[in-house]
């Protein structure tokens, strides 16, 4: 089955509208036919803004402007759609999930995936210092979604990192792993490719990595290079740093021969 995955690279800002804007005009832009699925960066409706401005933007799940926006758009294209992460509201705290939602052709949310690892480090950059759990409730469900032409995993960003995370996804029977991204510049000129391949060798399945690119309002500096990758660990295609959309057009038997051939489940000693 011919599924066309496109990956949108995005300098986000802090203003929400006109991200939707500029993404409005992308959609547009996809030309396949068939099954489409498209993916988002982290944080594609706001970004670079000044602390707690994302909580200003979070929404009840479900309900909200940012999410209609994401279903209109889905409708009116035929598109999956993994809506990179957005601020999603808990009833019962202060603290705002980073939500990836997956909205299928007709416009409905399919799945929902509270970023797990939440990205408190220090870098060597002009931020220098990250706390997302300041802000962020973290997740605790591994998601993998079945739909009518894959079995499709959600991650987010710092979850790359922690490759348990990806063997239960595969252990799911994951075809294709979605990672919307805020990579740093710093850490992804040192890690991006690799960690996105490893995570596809060591899987053997497809990864769409979606990035945040550039020089944003804060000043906080991404990496873009956002990446279509297959299960042998060959990047089918990849961004430089200028935000835009990238389409290719994978085969599913790849995933199947690729197991097949290097059944790595079945040889398993730690289970």
């Amino acid at each position: 089955m011919d599924i066309s995955v496109t990956s949108i690279q995005m300098n986000s800002k802090v203003s929400v509208e006109d991200n939707l804007l500029w993404l409005s005009q992308q959609f547009s832009q996809i030309k396949a036919q068939g099954h489409k699925l498209v993916v988002l960066p982290e944080c594609f409706a706001s970004f670079g803004g000044f602390t707690g401005a994302m909580g200003q933007i979070a929404e009840d799940y479900g309900n909200g402007p940012i999410q209609n926006f994401l279903a209109h758009n889905a409708k009116k294209y035929d598109l999956w759609l993994v809506a990179g992460s957005m601020p999603i509201k808990n009833p019962q705290t202060q603290l705002y999930s980073a939500a990836c939602l997956l909205f299928s052709p007709d416009g409905h949310i399919q799945a929902r995936y509270n970023k797990i690892h939440l990205f408190d480090a220090d870098v060597a950059d002009k931020t220098g210092q990250y706390r997302e759990s300041d802000n962020t409730l973290a997740g605790d469900k591994v998601v993998v979604v079945d739909t009518p032409f894959a079995k499709v995993g959600l991650a987010i960003c710092y979850d790359v990192r922690f490759p348990e995370l990806f063997r239960l996804m595969q252990l799911q029977g994951a075809d294709i792993i979605c990672i919307p991204s805020a990579f740093t510049y710093v850490t992804g000129c040192a890690h991006w490719q690799t960690l996105m391949r490893a995570r596809a060798i060591e899987n053997q399945c497809f990864v769409v990595a979606a990035n945040q690119t550039g020089e944003h309002q804060n000043g906080r500096h991404t990496f873009g290079h956002s990446m279509l990758i297959d299960p042998w660990g060959e990047i089918i295609h990849q961004h430089a740093e200028q935000a835009g959309i990238m389409e290719s057009q994978i085969h599913l038997s790849k995933v199947t021969q690729t197991r097949a051939k290097m059944p790595n489940l079945q040889h398993r000693k730690f289970k």
